[in-house]
């Protein structure tokens, strides 16, 4: 039995390195594509792509999974066979520049046949079975200082693995390098640049290309990265980053992936940690495209924080949700969210139409504007580390996947998300200046939104947040809709308006009297006029945000983005400000 143990440990170990192979190789294929997306402007191409490679992973596991049960027949559930499988595993892995994705691989394997709760050390990969840390060869390629930054930069483009010629590349290295010289001048150190080291692949995403390195100036590194953008004349440099906050913005958890070649994951890591040192690790290989490792790297940081503090998960601030039970633990920077069993009035949706739009948003291009969530099935914490007003929430509203038993939290399924300040809180709490600035923001995030065919449905600032480095975003997902699927109508009778379809509209505090509305309303008909109040935006706010923002409050502005998109337009947007673009680049 022992011998027979062994053989099905090792066959079941060959079937899951195959599978890892097969998904690691059409990985690679699809990733290699980008280059050549974004040379040919393909951008409808590249948004396939995308969408390809976020959907590839699940395959290959369910399919390896039919793999292994076959090879194992009734010893599947065998966990002497699985602990053997894992050693046999590790072996093979043990060599591979990227153990560490393969064993999240397995890991993911394992827990689809045995459901596992928690984490299961025996017959799991943790971050203490990976092999001792390897020499890894550079992952970047310096440039030594030249006599002018506009040399150096130059080279530097110059360098750049890219067919697609630059329309001006001279004028754009001398822009960049005003940009870049006078920033320089301006820290308190003086020091001057040393050298600038580059990663080696270049970092594709949507429209965008981006150089990503940094500049060493004595002892001091300074991010860098050099965003490319592909015109009608050619490629053209359109940005140049170089503080940790703007940097960091490009790397964010409102993004889509990057389109990366790698071959030493963690080496990547490991790189981009020296220009990022604020950004966790499983931020960084999720927005490298590897989102089940950072998805287990989250988890672990999460254990670690619980296991070096005493911090109690407790309700997370904000109004209470309809929805989702919302917590968090204090001292980190992530939220959970746990669907209810039952949904009070006014809401009608249902538990997997909610899970189908989480679903869509992950699938979706965030535009910076959507925040990534993590999802989580079959997850246990200790019972002490929930306070009690949690998890008396928790026991009475989510029952239904959530058991507390035997000092321990056994929650079935759950989405993490960064944590941010709510919308209506920070407005709340902000000086004047600062949350006019929020409520700017908030406009341009509903046209980002629209402009990738997002309609979030219910617009209260509650399901709005901010950011640490003051953008917003929307993370309430249950009532969002694409934006080529709503009805968008003018209010009739309301005085004459903006040229809507019965050639009368109203003016942003238009409508009817109340109760039944006297004309026929269908459940995709939105009617913008009436969105102000629902928004909930008072006093000197309110006027900045119609000054600035008052066409989004007009039936024809969402027509005519429906137009645009279902011609196929796909709009520029990028990770970075206006006035950061150079003056070329600026219409």
């Amino acid at each position: 039995m022992l011998d027979e143990r062994g053989a099905l440990a090792r066959g079941a170990a060959e079937a899951i390195r195959a599978g890892y192979e097969a998904y690691q190789a059409e990985r690679a294929r699809i990733t290699a594509r980008a280059r050549g997306r974004f040379e040919a402007r393909d951008w409808a191409g590249a948004q396939r792509d995308a969408r390809e490679r976020l959907d590839l992973r699940d395959g290959v596991v369910h399919r390896t999974v039919g793999e292994v049960r076959a090879e194992l027949g009734g010893a599947v559930q065998d966990r002497e066979v699985w602990r053997r499988a894992k050693e046999a595993f590790g072996a093979l892995a043990a060599a591979r520049p990227d153990f560490e994705i393969a064993g999240s691989f397995f890991n993911s394997v394992t827990r689809r046949v045995f459901t596992t709760v928690g984490v299961d050390p025996a017959i799991e990969f943790l971050a203490a079975d990976a092999p001792p840390p390897r020499e890894d060869p550079p992952q970047h390629r310096a440039f030594p200082r030249e006599a002018t930054t506009e040399a150096l930069l130059a080279r530097i483009l110059r360098a750049a693995p890219l067919s697609a010629p630059f329309e001006d590349l001279a004028r754009d290295a001398r822009l960049a390098a005003l940009e870049l010289d006078a920033h320089v001048r301006g820290l308190p150190d003086r020091q001057p640049i040393d050298a600038i080291e580059v990663a080696r692949p270049v970092f594709y995403r949507g429209k965008g290309a981006y150089l990503v390195g940094r500049i060493r100036r004595g002892g001091h590194l300074t991010p860098l990265v050099l965003a490319l953008a592909h015109g009608d004349r050619g490629a053209v440099l359109d940005a140049i980053l170089f503080t940790e906050e703007d940097v960091s913005i490009v790397f964010g958890f409102t993004r889509s992936y990057f389109h990366v070649e790698l071959e030493r994951p963690r080496a990547m890591v490991a790189f981009l940690s020296t220009l990022l040192p604020l950004k966790r690790r499983s931020e960084l290989y999720t927005g490298l495209g590897y989102h089940k490792h950072g998805k287990a790297e989250l988890y672990r940081e999460v254990a670690r924080h619980l296991a070096e503090g005493d911090d109690r998960f407790v309700p997370a601030r904000g109004d209470r949700g309809l929805v989702m039970c919302v917590f968090t633990l204090p001292g980190l920077d992530v939220i959970f969210k746990v669907i209810r069993d039952r949904f009070a009035p006014p809401k009608q949706t249902t538990r997997r139409e909610v899970m189908d739009r989480y679903r869509h948003v992950f699938r979706h291009d965030r535009a910076g504007r959507l925040v990534d969530a993590q999802e989580y099935e079959h997850l246990a914490f200790p019972a002490a580390r929930f306070s009690p007003a949690l998890l008396e929430e928790l026991r009475t509203a989510c029952g239904d996947g959530v058991r507390v038993a035997d000092g321990e939290v056994a929650i079935r399924h759950l989405y993490a998300e960064r944590r941010v300040t709510p919308l209506n809180l920070f407005v709340r709490e902000a000086d004047e200046w600062t949350a006019r600035q929020a409520v700017l923001d908030f406009g341009w995030a509903l046209r980002d939104l629209a402009a990738t065919d997002t309609f979030p449905g219910d617009l209260l600032l509650k399901n709005f947040g901010v950011t640490r480095h003051g953008r917003v975003i929307f993370y309430d997902y249950d009532e969002l809709t694409r934006v080529t699927d709503c009805n968008f109508r003018d209010l009739p009778g309301a005085g004459p308006g903006d040229g809507g379809d019965d050639g009368w509209g109203g003016g942003p505090d238009a409508g009817y009297d109340g109760g039944d509305p006297p004309f026929y309303v269908g459940p995709a008909d939105v009617f913008p006029e009436e969105l102000l109040p629902f928004i909930g935006l008072n006093g000197r706010l309110r006027e900045v945000f119609l000054r600035a923002h008052g066409e989004l409050l007009t039936g024809r502005w969402w027509r005519d983005i429906q137009a645009r998109l279902r011609a196929g337009e796909i709009v520029d947007i990028f990770p970075y400000r206006e006035e950061q673009r150079l003056r070329h680049a600026r219409p």
